[in-house]
């Protein structure tokens, strides 16, 4: 994914959460923005620690590159023409007696503090226009779920929290790599609540607004793929009937409209084509069927992006806090850095300008 820059005539602001503490999130963040040609398209409010900004930098043999602000301070808006600014929570934690562990695992403080390093980058962008804080997009860095809900943050994701705050009801979660780009019917929910879940609505909604994201993306006439939800798309009704009843009329919806789409195919053989160029998009039924092909096919190159939040964009790698070696140094920034990058291009796409 390497791609020639050049220069916006305004710059885009980018709101960005550390994730977890103690997972990898801090130190692929300051690997990626240590790269000073990324901080020339892009000024970036980070929302985090300055301890455990330093603690990453420091392992992975990174100089300081940030201006830092206690987040509640008014000097805050003074720092707008700055690149790099970490907005620190570390003064308001002292303040209310929390001590922030870097420890790798799961932690009520360390999930409670993600959740708010979330929720500050959401309310940027939802600040006025003119607003020197206001932001268009957001990169999250990578949060551990179970640690949201020992916290008592009853949410299953990112996905769920940005789209719910920003009122949006419409929304989908994609994929992007170099070769292959995949959307989710449904999201985070058990394998078992499928059937009850997924509708004709689901389908189209992940069609259509996939759809847009390849038009984003630059693609003019996106071809995409819909899975079927069954082995071998339900083989006319012999193994199950979703493809019949719910996939299929959501297929015909969206061709309806103009939009190049075909399916129900098998999910076991789809993704080969996919993959050789044949369609631009394929549309997954659920988290597993499209998550396995571009985290095996596409490893650390792979981008997380919320659909469906109007003019707000939304980026995250695609991997977790993998907790089994943070702290060492050794985490490949590579989806993060795309994560960035593709935040800084759908910014650009969005204002009418080609950024890559």
């Amino acid at each position: 994914m390497v791609r020639t820059v050049v220069q916006m005539s305004t710059l885009p602001t980018i709101s960005v959460s550390m994730g977890d503490p103690g997972g990898i999130g801090p130190e692929v963040l300051v690997k990626a923005l240590a790269e000073n040609g990324r901080r020339k398209h892009a000024r970036y409010q980070i929302h985090g620690s300055a301890m455990v900004m330093h603690h990453a930098a420091q392992v992975c043999g990174v100089d300081p590159f940030w201006w830092q602000v206690d987040a509640r301070s008014p000097l805050a808006t003074t720092l707008d023409a700055h690149p790099v600014v970490l907005m620190d929570s570390d003064p308001q934690m002292k303040d209310e007696g929390v001590e922030l562990s870097m420890v790798p695992r799961a932690d009520t403080v360390s999930g409670a503090m993600s959740f708010r390093w979330v929720m500050r980058a959401i309310e940027d962008t939802m600040r006025d226009e003119g607003d020197p804080l206001k932001s268009s997009a957001i990169v999250t860095g990578p949060i551990n779920k179970l640690a949201w809900s020992m916290a008592g943050k009853k949410y299953p994701g990112h996905t769920e929290l940005i789209a719910r705050t920003l009122g949006e009801r419409r929304f989908a979660m994609m994929f992007v790599g170099d070769k292959l780009r995949v959307v989710l019917a449904t999201v985070h929910i058990a394998l078992n609540d499928i059937r009850d879940v997924l509708t004709i609505g689901k389908v189209h909604t992940a069609i259509d607004l996939g759809n847009q994201a390849c038009l984003d993306l630059g693609i003019k006439r996106p071809r995409i793929a819909v899975c079927g939800l069954n082995p071998h798309a339900g083989e006319d009704g012999l193994m199950g009937d979703e493809e019949i009843r719910l996939i299929k009329p959501a297929i015909d919806l969206a061709k309806g409209t103009g939009i190049h789409v075909d399916g129900p195919f098998p999910a076991d053989t789809i993704y080969r084509p996919a993959m050789d160029g044949k369609f631009d998009l394929v549309v997954a039924m659920y988290h597993d069927q499209g998550l396995i092909p571009i985290k095996l096919l596409e490893r650390d190159l792979a981008v997380n992006v919320t659909l469906g939040l109007g003019d707000v964009v939304r980026t995250s790698p695609d991997h977790g806090t993998a907790f089994d070696i943070a702290g060492r140094g050794i985490a490949d920034p590579g989806s993060m850095a795309h994560a960035i990058d593709l935040a800084v291009e759908l910014c650009g796409a969005r204002c009418g300008e080609r950024v890559w």
